[in-house]
């Protein structure tokens, strides 16, 4: 009886917090209230708030009470369940390896206790860094850990890059097209000189890339050669190669953001970090797309010649990154869980992928061509120039669909295409299969019609 009143209690508070009836930081009713409330002793209502507190929904406050945690503002399953959301960048909830992250977190406060709380090394934790050195080895980079900086996720890594200068004295940057919108953001807010070199799902004109390196003043070419975003393609092994002889005999520095490294399917697919023997390429490691991105940990590897300027721009900006997540990265890293989370997105994504290309082969007609590859999370799906994408994108919205804009990853002055990114990092098979069968059928219908499917009036709600 003990335990079902325990539950029932629990439950009850459950409830309220998820109504928003207690709200974030709100005391919760005393012991003894509830203990009158529900005519149980106080022992079953400790129960109740201790097992509460396990799940983290609510905190105790010695000789104060129990507080609230929960955050507001959650929405519901069955309303984010309407949607099939091919638009997302985050991490799929369900698979996330919160339990395991949460005891590298409370393994780390006993280790380091003192440490975590006070200011640390700009560069990281050595021991940190000592590991990254071990996994990024796996992968055939091979670097040392003086070369190695941790930052506060590979956005804060390409900032600093953008504002620094470099050995080269140059001060273009040069970008694929499109790319990442990041670093788009980045160009924009701090002002910045750049210059587009067009990426297709082919690949790139090495011939372009040289003219580019050797008339104009490159400070660093931007580049994602693995599972391109929002393209979702990959060079090949020649065109890195190629790509690092250049960089050396133009003297211009490549920024290589590797962010889905650990969902390669290929052993063999060196990144172009791999191939320089001169010292110009900057690589980039983020773990936010393959685990907790609101830890905000990414890692950079640079040659000798930039590791100080860097360490010295870091420190400005927020003197080192956050050490309890950089503390429990490393026990995460050294004990194997990482491997085998990473193992098992790659796994999940790979099967997620293979079903995209998959059926836009079976629904879509050649002229909405995806480039879908055997790993990764995105592909731009291009549209023939009847079918404007932003019409598209808010009639596939109404059908509750949800795809992102690539507009946004293109520069200002750089012609765009009609396409859109689709992504299958939220999505299961059945989500994949009914979302490209819709967008079939939707396009056999505008070619049935002379009118166009797309409603006179739409509404735009994407960001």
């Amino acid at each position: 009886m003990a335990e079902r009143k325990y539950e029932m209690i629990k439950n009850a508070i459950k409830k309220e917090l998820q109504s928003g009836a207690l709200q974030p930081g709100e005391k919760l009713p005393s012991i003894r209230s509830l203990s009158a409330r529900f005519s149980c002793n106080k022992n079953t209502v400790i129960r109740a708030y201790q097992e509460l507190e396990k799940e983290h929904l609510i905190y105790s406050v010695p000789k104060s009470g129990y507080y609230s945690i929960r955050r507001p503002g959650v929405p519901d399953e069955d309303e984010a369940a309407e949607f099939i959301d091919f638009s997302s960048a985050n991490p799929d909830p369900e698979i996330m390896p919160y339990k395991d992250f949460q005891h590298c977190l409370n393994r780390a406060i006993e280790l380091y206790q003192d440490e975590l709380f006070t200011y640390s090394d700009p560069q990281g934790f050595l021991s940190l860094r000592k590991e990254l050195v071990k996994h990024l080895a796996d992968y055939q980079i091979f670097t040392r850990p003086e070369q190695v900086s941790i930052v506060s996720g590979s956005q804060q890594a390409l900032n600093l890059l953008a504002m620094m200068p470099f050995p080269n004295g140059k001060n273009v940057i040069l970008v694929e097209q499109p790319t990442y919108h990041g670093m788009i953001r980045i160009i924009d807010a701090l002002g910045l000189t750049a210059i587009g070199i067009r990426r297709t799902k082919k690949g790139i004109d090495l011939d372009e890339l040289e003219r580019h390196f050797r008339n104009n003043q490159i400070k660093f070419f931007y580049t994602m050669p693995r599972f391109h975003n929002p393209l979702g393609t990959s060079y090949d092994q020649e065109v890195k190669k190629q790509i690092a002889k250049l960089a050396a005999k133009y003297d211009v520095y490549i920024v290589e953001d590797d962010y889905l490294l650990d969902l390669e399917t290929d052993p063999k697919n060196d990144p172009v970090f791999s191939y320089d023997l001169s010292g110009h390429t900057i690589y980039l490691k983020s773990f936010s797309k393959v685990m907790l991105p609101g830890l905000r940990m990414g890692a950079i590897l640079l040659p000798p010649i930039l590791t100080e300027s860097f360490r010295l721009f870091k420190s400005a900006c927020d003197i080192s990154s956050a050490t309890l997540s950089q503390a429990a990265l490393e026990i995460y890293l050294k004990c194997g869980m990482y491997s085998r989370h990473t193992a098992s997105m790659r796994n999940l994504y790979q099967k997620r992928m293979k079903i995209l290309k998959e059926v836009c082969n079976l629904h879509l007609p050649p002229e909405m061509n995806v480039a879908a590859e055997t790993g990764g999370i995105f592909g731009q799906l291009d549209l023939p120039k009847q079918l404007p994408a932003k019409e598209w994108i808010a009639c596939l919205r109404q059908h509750h669909i949800l795809v992102s804009s690539i507009d946004h990853c293109f520069l200002k002055t750089f012609p765009k295409v009609n396409g859109f990114r689709l992504s299958i990092i939220q999505t299961d098979k059945t989500q994949i299969e009914k979302g490209i069968r819709v967008m079939g059928e939707l396009y056999k219908k505008q070619l049935k019609s002379k009118s166009s499917a797309f409603p006179h009036k739409t509404v735009i709600h994407w960001i």
